[in-house]
């Protein structure tokens, strides 16, 4: 666990690697979001990251969505997705529920092009697959602002596993 001052006290590389994997696989967030050090408080960290998403263009938002990995899935992750999943429930899936996470997906992508996300943190496996049979009657435009809304709690629920 790290205080706030001592995040403010790093440099851009201890920054980067305290900072690797609070939003997937996107290193360029932290490293933009460097730049506005001292940062007051864990939530103003947050919300500099989260506004370096948002300015960001359409395709690099997609890349960062598309940096997650679809729930329930087998396949290697980072160890914070690994984390959540397992949490959730995902990790350990009968074969049946197995194959409705992957058919579900499968028509999620599909339809929308990115991955289902969700902060699962705090939820089940069931939850979890009615939000996705919920949510893939959604429109594209919507799915994209959502995608993007739960990556920006993921990553506030990472950030206050490593700053206290």
């Amino acid at each position: 666990m790290y205080t706030i001052s001592q995040i403010n006290d790093t440099n851009l590389d201890e920054f980067m690697n305290i900072m690797n994997g609070i939003f997937e696989h996107s290193p360029w967030i932290a490293r933009i979001a460097f730049n506005e050090k001292p940062f007051p408080s864990l939530h103003h960290l947050h919300r500099c990251m989260v506004d370096v998403v948002k300015h960001a263009s359409p395709e690099q938002q997609l890349t960062l969505i598309k940096a997650h990995p679809n729930l329930g899935e087998r396949i290697a992750m980072t160890d914070h997705s690994t984390e959540e999943q397992k949490g959730a429930g995902l990790q350990n899936l009968s074969n049946d529920e197995y194959e409705q996470f992957i058919k579900t997906n499968q028509e999620y992508m599909d339809k929308f092009g990115f991955p289902f996300i969700l902060a699962v943190r705090g939820k089940n496996k069931h939850e979890i697959y009615e939000s996705m049979k919920t949510r893939i009657s959604s429109s594209k435009e919507i799915e994209f602002e959502t995608a993007l809304t739960e990556i920006y709690k993921i990553a506030l629920l990472r950030l206050e596993e490593i700053i206290k």
